[in-house]
């Protein structure tokens, strides 16, 4: 049963709340939305976090009136129209079907949960088409001036057909980064670099190609004494025909995050490694392409960094108009549709193809689909787990 929330009027303070309040909540969420409530009806009313003198230095620091130990009192006695979840992965089910009950729209942080099912038992508790609330998952790596124009190039098929891509998330995390007990395991973090940092250039890479099709991957445990694993590759074929590489790795000294797209006109490059700019993304034209298409084509506009904050302004635009914001529902599934099938893919050896894996599938419930070398082992009588 919904609790219905009125959508909040252009004169009216949107009502959020803040869930977990580690770095992420600290670095991105808080600042979005500070920056935003100068310029909008919005104010934070409440944070949740079950450490509860975490949750009460940061209500002091960010000047937020109501500490919470507990979401289902805060979603009662706050009613927040709009919940940013910044908690492990592992709580984004439960937390996020909590809000949406309770009539709150959800952002909540990336990888957007541990499974397929976990996804669509969220999407099933959204409210209707037309007026929600909705739950989108924060991907702020296909938001901003950059990758909207790239977009709108490929869209209209300015550069020609898309043929050849390449996806890199090669970042560095060294044996501190894993002394936390709960990374590189599946219940806590969620899955290893293919989940937990490479979604974000897959996300994008999707979002500017379009559907796929099929998938084969390879995964490995290289270095780091993990559930999960530590480095990942995967050939990727579009429906457009289009086909990619792409490798997740947390073992590269050399940290980069990169797309690469060639065109029958141009080829489309961004280099990075946690966010964007328009100067970060180069467009090299085809022999014979006309100087003034070329010199069109470079003119990405007003300087919009992805950010949090670029993509929570198209989400309050969208709640104000009662319609689906951008990565939620199908179109944030697809993502982790993709990651899902690397997972399959690599941990079985075969060709996995776009809609294959649904209930009944053991890969549809846990990424590592209970592959045998890859899903967790279960504890001998009498053993103990430490937090």
């Amino acid at each position: 049963m919904f609790v219905t929330a009125s959508h909040p009027s252009h004169r009216d303070p949107l009502r959020v709340a803040i869930v977990g309040t580690g770095a992420i909540a600290r670095v991105s969420h808080l600042p979005a939305l500070t920056a935003l409530a100068a310029g909008r009806p919005l104010e934070i009313v409440a944070a949740v976090d079950v450490d509860a003198d975490s949750v009460e230095a940061f209500c002091a620091e960010g000047g937020i009136a109501h500490p919470y130990t507990d979401l289902d009192r805060m979603l009662a006695e706050q009613r927040p129209g709009l919940v940013t979840l910044a908690t492990p992965p592992r709580f984004h089910r439960d937390q996020t079907v909590a809000a949406l009950r309770a009539g709150a729209w959800v952002w909540c942080e990336k990888p957007p949960c541990p499974s397929l099912a976990d996804f669509d038992a969220i999407e099933a508790a959204e409210g209707p088409e037309g007026e929600g609330p909705f739950a989108a998952i924060v991907f702020q790596q296909r938001f901003g001036s950059g990758p909207q124009h790239v977009r709108d190039l490929l869209a209209r098929q300015a550069l020609g057909r898309p043929l050849v891509a390449h996806c890199q998330t090669t970042w560095y995390r060294d044996e501190a980064y894993y002394s936390a007990p709960w990374r590189g395991r599946w219940s806590s973090e969620g899955g290893g670099p293919a989940m937990g940092h490479g979604i974000h250039q897959m996300d994008l890479l999707l979002d500017l190609l379009g559907p796929w099709s099929e998938i084969r991957a390879m995964a490995g445990r290289l270095v780091h004494d993990v559930e999960t694993e530590d480095v990942s590759t995967a050939l990727v074929r579009f429906e457009s025909g289009a086909m990619a590489t792409v490798v997740n790795s947390v073992l590269s000294p050399d940290e980069v995050s990169r797309i690469r797209i060639d065109c029958e006109r141009a080829t489309v490059e961004l280099t990075h490694l946690y966010g964007h700019r328009n100067a970060d993304w180069r467009i090299t034209p085809a022999p014979g392409v006309p100087s003034d298409q070329a010199e069109a084509w470079q003119d990405f506009g007003t300087d919009v960094p992805s950010s949090h904050q670029a993509q929570l302004t198209g989400l309050l635009e969208d709640m104000r108009a009662g319609r689906r914001p951008r990565s939620s529902g199908a179109d944030g599934r697809k993502s982790l549709e993709l990651v899902t099938a690397l997972y399959k893919a690599a941990f079985t050896g075969a060709t996995v193809r776009a809609g294959d894996i649904g209930p009944g599938d053991p890969y549809y419930r846990a990424l590592h689909g209970g592959s045998p070398g890859w899903a967790p082992q279960p504890l001998e009588h009498g053993a103990e787990v430490t937090a």
